[in-house]
C-alpha cells in the first residue's frame, strides 16, 4: 500500500495533465467531430515530435536552475551541416547522423562552458549564442537553403515506420527513455536535480557542479540536433532560418509538464504531456479555424498559467509542511 502511494505521489503531477490532455482532446472532438480521428491523433503526436525532442533537452537545463535560448539556432547550424555532408560530400546518412548529434552535444557544451567558465549567466549567454550560432547557418550556406536532401536520410528521420506510423515518434520515445533513465536512475540525474535545488550546497558536499551543468547543456545541444534533423527531414531542404522562436514552445512544454523555472524539479514523462498538450491545442485551434497570430497569444498564455500553477503548487505544498509541523 505504501508503494502504490508513492506511485500515486510521484504520478500526482502526470496523472494531472493526462486528464488535462484527455480534456482538450474532449473539447475539441465535441466542437469537431474530426479532430478525433485517428489520422488526426496521430498527426498530433507527430507533430509533437520536433517539440518533443527540444523540450526533453532543455528540461535537463532548467531543472538546473539555467535556460538555453539558442536551441532554435542550435538546429539551424544542424540542419545546415547535415544537409552539406549529405549533397556536398555524399556522406552516409548514418554516419551524418552520429556527425549531426556529436555536433549537437559540442555545441551545448560551448554553451555550457560559457555558464561555468565564464560566469555569464545563463539566459545572458545563450541569447549571445543564439546571435552567433544562427550567423553560423548562414554563412554555410551563404543564406542559400540545402538543397535536393538524399530520400535515404529523409526515410531514416521522418519515413513511415509501419504504415502510416512516422519513424520520428519511434525516435521521440527512445530519447525520451534515455533522457528519463538519465535522470532518474544515475547519480548524474541526482547531481542535476541537486543542482537545481541548492547549487552552492552540492558544491561544498564536493560535486563537481560545473562539469555536471556543461553536460546538461551537451544533453540540450542533442535534443536540439535530433530536432533538426528530423526536420531537415521533413522539409527537404535544409534552411539556416529554421527553427527560430522553438524555444519558446521548448520551453512551454517543459513549464507545463511541471519543470520549476526556478529549477530543483521536474520529470521527462511531464515533459512529454506538455508537447502533447501544446500539439493538441495547437492544432484543435488550426481545426476550429483560430487565426495562426492567435496561436502565439495561447501559447505565451499558457507558459504565464504553467508558471503560475508552479508558484500556487509551491505555495500550498509550504502550508502543508508548516501544518503537518505544528501537528
Amino acid at each position: 500500500m505504501n508503494l502504490f502511494n508513492r506511485m500515486i505521489k510521484n504520478m500526482g503531477r502526470e496523472v494531472g495533465l493526462l486528464v488535462t490532455l484527455f480534456l482538450l482532446v474532449a473539447v475539441f472532438a465535441i466542437i469537431d467531430p474530426i479532430y478525433l480521428s485517428p489520422a488526426n491523433l496521430l498527426d498530433i503526436v507527430d507533430q509533437s515530435t520536433i517539440n518533443g525532442l527540444l523540450a526533453i533537452g532543455i528540461t535537463f537545463v532548467i531543472i538546473t536552475g539555467g535556460i538555453d535560448l539558442s536551441i532554435g539556432s542550435i538546429m539551424a547550424i544542424v540542419i545546415v551541416s547535415v544537409g552539406w555532408f549529405l549533397t556536398k560530400s555524399g556522406m552516409n546518412p548514418v554516419l551524418a547522423i552520429i556527425l549531426g548529434i556529436m555536433l549537437g552535444a559540442l555545441i551545448g557544451a560551448f554553451n555550457g562552458l560559457l555558464v561555468t567558465k565564464f560566469k555569464l549567466q545563463p539566459f545572458i549567454a545563450t541569447l549571445a549564442t543564439m546571435s552567433i550560432f544562427r550567423g553560423v547557418a548562414y554563412i554555410i550556406t551563404k543564406g542559400w537553403p540545402v538543397l535536393n536532401i538524399p530520400q535515404n536520410f529523409r526515410n531514416m528521420m521522418d519515413g513511415d515506420l509501419v504504415g502510416d506510423f512516422p519513424i520520428s515518434i519511434p525516435i521521440l520515445l527512445a530519447f525520451a527513455v534515455i533522457s528519463h533513465v538519465i535522470l532518474k536512475k544515475t547519480r548524474t540525474g541526482t547531481f542535476i536535480f541537486s543542482i537545481g535545488g541548492n547549487e552552492e550546497a552540492t558544491r561544498l558536499s564536493g560535486i563537481n557542479v560545473d562539469f555536471t551543468k556543461v553536460v546538461t547543456y551537451a544533453l540540450c545541444g542533442v535534443g536540439a540536433a535530433l530536432a533538426g534533423m528530423v526536420m531537415l527531414a521533413r522539409l527537404g531542404t535544409g534552411e539556416p532560418a529554421a527553427g527560430q522562436s522553438y524555444e519558446l514552445y521548448a520551453i512551454a512544454a517543459a513549464a507545463i509538464g511541471g519543470t520549476s523555472l526556478a529549477g530543483g524539479k521536474g520529470s521527462i514523462i511531464g515533459t512529454l504531456l506538455g508537447a502533447l498538450i501544446l500539439s493538441a491545442l495547437k492544432t484543435g485551434l488550426v481545426v476550429v479555424g483560430v487565426d495562426s497570430f492567435w496561436q502565439y497569444i495561447a501559447t505565451g498564455a499558457i507558459i504565464a498559467v504553467a508558471a503560475y500553477f508552479e508558484v500556487v503548487q509551491s505555495k500550498i505544498s509550504g502550508f502543508g509542511k508548516r501544518l503537518l509541523g505544528k501537528i
